[in-house]
């Protein structure tokens, strides 16, 4: 059954996993730009089993059953999520010693939010998928290819299970803001050196949305970072290779848990 959260006037769909470590830090999981609780399928259930620590899922606005996101959404729609959406949530929540799990856009925001004096003290670690640092022409014309996509074939037909009511506010939101003139300018690197956490950045080596070149900037910027390019392996490791990637990201969390 779907269960939601109330922060300020907002409604966020969630889901929680809970094994009761209190010891232990919440596994707080940021979907990406066309996700939601219910596109994550088993895998936060399967990692929160594997590292004993209780998991928090959770639908952005305007996406699955959580309330609109008010059209259009700015250029910086993902600092406005990490700097001010993802800090009511956890409080709200009543988390406060966690480890982010971000997906392409989630992965971007856990960054931004790790980067920022929000992670000053519960904070313990971030693991990102496919995250963009900077924005690379070859994401924008998958972008482009999502539009054509969405308005001429079975993409809207295949989010709308997920997003319901929801299905053109998630699209329209994140496929309009990624392809303002201004996005081509967008950049959170600025953000990475101030990262104080460990980090482990996966990216697919076919992923069609970024190319190494962000997990090399992550590498960088990032003092304690680990990084993996995954072959054979697209944007969605956790769906394409969900062993292998569960294995990893186990064995990091095991690695930095308290």
């Amino acid at each position: 059954m779907t269960q939601f959260l109330a922060v300020d006037n907002t409604r966020y769909e969630i889901c929680w996993y809970r094994y009761d470590k209190k010891t232990r830090p919440v596994l707080v999981f940021l979907h990406e730009g066309l996700g939601c609780v219910k596109m994550w399928k088993s895998f936060p259930e399967r990692l929160a089993q594997q590292t004993a620590c209780d998991a928090f899922v959770f639908s952005r606005s305007g996406y699955g059953e959580s309330d609109p996101g008010p059209l259009p959404w700015k250029p910086n729609f993902m600092h406005t999520q990490a700097l001010q959406a993802l800090p009511d949530i956890l409080t709200a929540a009543g988390i406060d010693t966690y480890m982010l799990i971000g997906h392409s856009d989630g992965g971007s925001i856990a960054l931004i939010h790790a980067g920022s004096r929000h992670a000053a003290s519960g904070l313990k670690a971030v693991i990102t998928e496919a995250a963009h640092v900077f924005c690379e022409p070859v994401t924008l014309a998958s972008i482009r290819a999502a539009r054509i996509a969405y308005d001429n074939h079975r993409l809207k037909e295949k989010l709308a299970r997920y997003h319901k009511q929801n299905t053109e506010n998630a699209f329209r939101g994140w496929n309009n803001a990624w392809l303002n003139p201004a996005f081509a300018y967008w950049d959170i690197q600025k953000f990475l050196p101030r990262i104080q956490v460990p980090v482990l950045a996966l990216q697919g080596a076919t992923d069609p949305y970024g190319t190494p070149a962000q997990l090399t900037a992550i590498q960088k910027h990032i003092a304690n970072c680990e990084t993996r390019l995954l072959p054979d392996c697209g944007h969605a490791p956790h769906m394409e290779q969900p062993d292998r990637v569960l294995a990893r990201m186990t064995a990091f969390i095991e690695t930095h848990l308290e």
